[in-house]
């Protein structure tokens, strides 16, 4: 039974990342690479923005109950995500700003676009 809970769970978040990642695209960026891991975390989705490099977290919740999406990322979820970036960086060396934005999706598939949510991460 909880193997099935985990399956659903990652099909939902695989829909909310390819909403993202539509929505993102929509908006001009351009997809580099998507769910790129390390043992130390991973980064749903790699954009280029113009000159900018992109690493965006993507973050569904049904409700607001707690917080909502955005209010989801805490302090080691975000060492995770620099992490991760960083194991990026060291193998596809890419001379471009880098910036940290967050798509928090909620009720009714509301989207919320966060950008430079980690200002100053890689300074």
């Amino acid at each position: 039974m909880a193997e099935q809970r985990r399956g659903a769970t990652a099909q939902v978040g695989a829909q909310k990342e390819q909403l993202a990642r539509r929505y993102l695209e929509s908006q001009g960026l351009r997809l580099v690479a998507h769910n790129v891991r390390c043992r130390l975390g991973e980064v749903d989705l790699v954009m280029r923005d113009a000159q900018t490099l992109v690493f965006v977290e993507v973050r569904y919740r049904r409700s607001e109950r707690f917080g909502g999406a955005a209010a989801s990322i805490g302090h080691r979820k975000r060492g995770r995500l620099i992490a991760a970036a960083a194991f990026f960086l060291q193998r596809s060396p890419i001379d471009l700003p880098c910036r940290f934005d967050v798509v928090a999706i909620g009720a009714g598939n509301r989207i919320e676009w966060i950008q430079n949510a980690f200002d100053g991460a890689f300074s």
